[in-house]
């Protein structure tokens, strides 16, 4: 028997005295099954079924919010090996005279935070270049005075030997500096 409050009915048991409920019956609608009974063996879970109390633990996030603070902060830029480096140090000066000014440019841009030798060479070269770039106007523009040809020949030559030069120097790691150059970017 159990204890009640006196003075309130006792509930009626659908059921013959002595019998065992059924382990495999189903509860009626919107009856609430018996918490204290044992599932029956290999019955699954109502998946439907509202989940009890969670006990002591602590309580979960809801999905929207991430536990901590800030996520980490990415990784900086890699460094270049010494090997890296004087590889596009001698592109940057060799590119030049190939495709002027945009091969050291890309080299310069690309290369500036992880290496302050080729932050240096790369400035170097498209700084030398941007020179270059200025002799060929003035070339092309005394050609109308016949003289532009020597100066665009010699602006040329110069182009080829100062770039060779500085791709020697660079293989040998050196911080090389052209002459007669106008530093536009520092």
């Amino acid at each position: 028997m159990s204890q009640q409050t006196p003075g309130t009915p006792e509930p009626e048991d659908p059921r013959p005295a002595g019998e065992q409920p059924d382990p495999y019956a189903q509860p009626a609608p919107g009856a609430q099954p018996d918490p204290y009974t044992q599932p029956a063996p290999g019955a699954q879970p109502d998946p439907y079924a509202q989940p009890g109390p969670q006990g002591y633990g602590q309580p979960q996030p809801p999905y929207g919010q991430q536990p901590g603070g800030q996520p980490p902060y990415g990784y900086g830029p890699a460094t270049v090996s010494p090997s890296e480096e004087r590889t596009w140090a001698i592109f940057a000066h060799l590119g030049g005279v190939f495709l002027s000014f945009l091969v050291p440019l890309i080299i310069w841009l690309v290369y500036r935070e992880r290496s302050r030798y080729l932050d240096d060479q790369g400035k170097e070269a498209l700084n030398f270049q941007i020179t270059l770039a200025i002799g060929y106007v003035v070339s092309f523009v005394l050609m109308f005075v016949v003289i532009g040809f020597f100066t665009f020949f010699a602006v040329w030559v110069c182009s080829i030997v100062f770039a060779i030069l500085a791709a020697v120097a660079c293989s040998r790691q050196e911080w090389y500096r052209y002459p007669l150059t106008i530093r536009f970017i520092r």
